[in-house]
């Protein structure tokens, strides 16, 4: 079989050394070519070529940002029996994806893993997502005058009000304050920052605390069959539980959530730093079970569809991506075979 290794060589928790090492496992029973990404989006480019060319396995070595490239460069042209399988050797600081798929946290043992998986022919067809958002601009997490940024923000979503293509997301994907809390991190990282639980921790304080979308939420959620939710300043889209890992805690928002079903949401509505506090516990617990007032659930859904008054941040499997004002989500039934 065919496989191109994809490798972020930026990725958080390989060296060059444990890449080399995975190579070598891989190639006991794969023709294996390597490629290692250069800038953003570049993970996307060389998967699609890979499909192109019949490649039969795309590896992506490196962290959750690296798969949701790989994934949108297999799914470029939609799913289809040409789409290569896709396996992930985890590299990442959080590795939601990998983790979802039963791979080891450890590279060497998650490569011995996958190669073990293709020889007895153990693959699966799994659910994705697809997100479009309305009104985006692609403003700094961080300014020195935030007045001044907003206001730039609410001019680019006015002038550019037309949907986005459908992105691919494997495990999440988020309009508001997750988003913001993942932009506030990746302001850190860029300045040299490691990416740490404790960190998404004093961020998630700090915009909880001081900000001000919880005291005026903007945003309105629409689903199948029953009336609007207005009023919201939170809301998680989930494809897999758990959501995310502080470390090695899950945080499990959505805990129904599964690649066999379809999207999960877990919105939040006004809510004083009490009653939040109360609900990170729940979301945190060994048995999650987030309810109470100002808590919406809702569990395997074909599409919703959020909008805000005013720009958002919005995210997809950890990314952030800027601002909009809606964001459009639909469930891809078995739309990727992966290993595992």
């Amino acid at each position: 079989m065919r496989a191109l290794v994809v490798a972020n060589p930026a990725a958080t928790t390989t060296t060059r050394g444990v890449r080399n090492d995975v190579l070598t496992t891989l190639a006991g029973d794969l023709k294996v070519d390597l490629a290692e990404t250069a800038h953003r989006g570049h993970g996307r480019d060389l998967a699609r070529q890979a499909r192109t060319e019949g490649v039969d396995v795309v590896v992506a070595l490196g962290g959750d940002g690296t798969v949701n490239e790989v994934v949108n460069g297999l799914l470029a042209d939609g799913p289809g029996p040409d789409v290569p399988v896709l396996a992930v050797v985890p590299g990442g600081s959080t590795n939601v994806f990998s983790r979802a798929v039963g791979r080891s946290r450890d590279p060497l043992t998650a490569a011995t893993e996958i190669v073990d998986c293709l020889r007895d022919g153990r693959t699966r067809r799994v659910a994705l997502g697809t997100a479009s958002a309305r009104g985006t601009t692609t403003r700094p997490a961080h300014v020195p005058d935030p007045a001044l940024a907003q206001a730039v923000a609410d001019t680019a979503a006015a002038t550019h009000p037309e949907w986005t293509d459908p992105r691919w997301f494997v495990f999440s994907a988020g309009l508001g304050f997750d988003a913001d809390v993942i932009g506030r991190v990746e302001a850190h990282r860029a300045r040299g920052r490691r990416s740490t639980g404790l960190l998404y921790v004093r961020e998630a304080t700090s915009a909880f605390v001081l900000g001000h979308e919880r005291r005026r939420p903007a945003m309105t959620l629409e689903l199948p069959g029953e009336p609007a939710l207005d009023g919201l300043f939170l809301c998680l889209v989930s494809n897999v539980a758990p959501w995310t890992y502080l470390g090695t805690r899950p945080v499990n928002p959505s805990p129904e959530a599964s690649f066999e079903t379809g999207l999960d949401v877990f919105a939040m509505g006004r809510m004083g730093v009490f009653r939040m506090l109360h609900h990170v516990r729940q979301v945190l617990a060994r048995r999650p079970d987030a309810r109470g007032r100002g808590v919406h659930r809702r569990h395997d859904l074909p599409w919703l569809t959020l909008t805000a008054e005013r720009p958002q941040g919005w995210q997809v499997d950890g990314d952030h991506l800027g601002t909009a004002t809606g964001l459009r989500v639909t469930s891809v039934p078995a739309a990727l075979r992966v290993v595992g």
